[in-house]
C-alpha cells in the first residue's frame, strides 16, 4: 500500500519537472531569439536607462534646403536679382536657383511675375499659397501692417492679409533727355505738365533733328490704366466691368493719333521694347515705369530727367493719382515644410530697411515699409536721385485703389492693344476701337470671372 503510493508521487513529481523544464527551455529559446533579431537600437527601456546619456546615438543632421526662383524678368534684371540672392545665401546658408517662370509648368517655391503674368496666378489658385499662410506654416512673424497701402493692390486679401510680397513696383513717370532739351532750347529743369504743354515741345525736339521726339513702353498700362485713373475715370468699375471708353480716354487716345500722324510719337512694341529706344539716346522722351531710372542712368549720350506722368488739365477735379504695380513674389502649394522655412527666412530678409535701400538702387522699384521708405529717401536724396519723390508725389498714396488693371490680365491686355495699334495706324477712330476694346473684354471677363477677382484666394 505505502509502496504504490511512493511510486504514484515519485510519477507525480517527475512529470512535473519534465513540464517545468520544457517550460523553462521555451523561455531560453525565446530570449535568445529576441536577442539575435532585435535590433541594437529597441534594447530594453530599463537597459537604455541604465546607460549615460552620451552613449545615445547622434541624430543625423539636417539636408541643407535649396529654394527655386522662378521669374520673368529677363536677363539683365535676372543678374540683378542673382546679387540679391547670392547675398541671401551667404548670410542664411540657404541655397537659392533661378529659372525661368515657365507659364503652364508645375510653380516654384518662389515665383517673381511681372503684372502681365498676374491673370495666371488670378486662374490657378489652387497651384499657389498666399504668403501669411506660409509664413505662419513656418512660424515666422508677418505683419501686412508694414506694407504701404499704395502698394497693396492685388496682393492682400478681404481681411487685409498679404497673399503675396509687392517686391518690384512702381508707377509710371515721364523720362526725359535733359541734352535733348538743350538741343531743342527747351529748358531742362522745366518738363511738361500736361499732355497739351507736352506737344508743343514735342515739335521743337522734332525740329532739332528728333525722328523720335516721344515713345512710351507698357502702353495698355500707361495709356489706359494711369491716364484712366489720373482722369478719376478708372478703367474698371467696382463691378469688374470694363468702362474706359468713356470722354477722357477717347481725347487721350485720339491725341495720341495725331501725335502718331504727326511724327511726335513712335511705338516699338507691347511691352518695355521702347526703353532701348530712349536708352540709347533716339528719343528723347518717354513714358515707363519709375524702377526704370535704375536703368537709364547709364544711358548713351542720356542726361535723365524725371517728371510726373502728364494730365490733361481740362478733366473736372484736376491731377489724380497714377497706380502702383509691378513684379511680385507668389509662393508655390504643396513644398515641405523646410522648404517654407527657408522662403520666410528670404521674405524677412527682403523686408529689412537695408535690403530695401539696396532694392531700390538695384531695381528702382518702391520700397514697400514706412521704415524702409524713410531709409531710402535718406541714403538716395544724398545721391541727388529725384525718381522716388517724383513717384511718391504721382502716387499720392492712392497707388492701390483700383482693383481690376487692364495691363494685369494678358489676354485683356492683348486684345485692348489690338484695337490702340489700330487707331494709332489710322485704321479706326478712338471711340469705335475703345467702344470694341471694352465690349471685346467684357465678354472675356464674363466667359472667365476669376479674371476679375483683385487676387486668387
Amino acid at each position: 500500500m505505502k509502496s504504490g503510493w511512493r511510486q504514484k508521487a515519485i510519477m507525480r513529481a517527475s512529470s512535473i519537472f519534465r513540464s517545468t523544464a520544457l517550460r523553462l527551455l521555451a523561455c531560453c529559446v525565446a530570449a535568445l531569439a529576441w536577442t539575435l533579431l532585435t535590433p541594437a537600437h529597441a534594447a530594453p527601456a530599463a537597459k537604455s536607462a541604465a546607460k549615460p546619456a552620451a552613449q545615445t546615438a547622434a541624430k543625423p543632421a539636417a539636408a541643407p534646403v535649396t529654394l527655386e526662383l522662378a521669374h520673368n524678368l529677363g536677363p539683365q534684371l535676372e543678374q540683378r536679382l542673382q546679387e540679391v540672392v547670392e547675398r541671401f545665401s551667404k548670410e542664411s546658408g540657404v541655397t537659392v536657383t533661378l529659372r525661368p517662370f515657365e507659364k503652364d509648368g508645375k510653380p516654384a517655391t518662389l515665383n517673381l511675375m511681372r503684372r502681365a503674368e498676374a491673370g495666371d496666378v488670378l486662374s490657378q489658385p489652387k497651384r499657389f499659397m498666399p504668403l501669411y499662410q506660409m509664413m505662419d506654416k513656418a512660424g515666422a512673424r508677418l505683419n501686412s501692417g508694414d506694407i504701404a497701402a499704395d502698394l497693396k493692390a492685388g496682393v492682400v486679401d478681404a481681411r487685409g492679409r498679404l497673399v503675396a510680397l509687392p517686391l518690384v513696383y512702381s508707377t509710371p513717370v515721364l523720362f526725359y533727355n535733359k541734352n535733348a532739351f538743350r538741343k531743342a532750347g527747351l529748358d531742362p529743369e522745366q518738363p511738361p505738365a500736361t499732355w497739351f504743354e507736352m506737344q508743343g515741345m514735342l515739335d521743337k525736339l522734332q525740329s532739332a533733328g528728333y525722328a523720335c521726339p516721344y515713345t512710351s513702353s507698357w502702353p495698355v498700362w500707361v495709356h489706359i490704366d494711369n491716364v484712366s485713373a489720373l482722369s478719376g475715370l478708372p478703367a474698371a468699375n467696382d463691378k469688374g466691368q470694363l468702362t474706359f471708353n468713356g470722354l477722357p480716354q477717347v481725347k487721350h487716345i485720339a491725341m495720341m493719333a495725331t501725335w502718331t500722324k504727326a511724327g511726335y510719337f513712335r511705338l516699338f512694341g507691347r511691352r518695355d521694347e521702347a526703353s532701348d529706344k530712349f536708352n540709347d539716346g533716339e528719343c528723347a522722351m518717354i513714358t515707363t515705369d519709375s524702377r526704370e531710372a535704375s536703368d537709364f542712368r547709364e544711358a548713351r549720350g542720356v542726361e535723365l530727367g524725371v517728371a510726373p506722368l502728364p494730365h490733361h488739365d481740362d478733366i473736372y477735379g484736376g491731377r489724380r493719382a497714377t497706380l502702383a504695380d509691378g513684379a511680385s513674389l507668389w509662393i508655390g502649394a504643396g513644398r515641405s515644410v523646410a522648404e517654407y522655412k527657408a522662403a520666410a527666412k528670404l521674405i524677412t530678409f527682403l523686408l529689412a530697411p537695408d535690403m530695401q535701400v539696396e532694392m531700390v538702387r538695384r531695381y528702382g522699384s518702391l520700397p514697400f515699409t514706412g521704415a524702409a521708405r524713410a531709409a531710402a529717401r535718406s541714403a538716395l536724396l544724398r545721391d541727388d536721385d529725384r525718381m522716388l519723390d517724383t513717384a511718391f508725389t504721382s502716387l499720392k498714396g492712392q497707388g492701390a485703389q483700383t482693383a481690376l488693371r487692364v495691363a494685369n490680365i494678358g489676354a485683356l491686355s492683348s486684345l485692348t492693344n489690338e484695337e490702340l495699334e489700330a487707331v494709332w495706324a489710322d485704321k479706326k477712330p478712338a471711340k469705335a476701337a475703345l467702344d470694341n476694346a471694352v465690349a471685346r473684354g467684357n465678354k472675356l471677363l464674363a466667359a472667365q470671372p476669376l479674371l476679375k477677382r483683385a487676387q486668387p484666394f
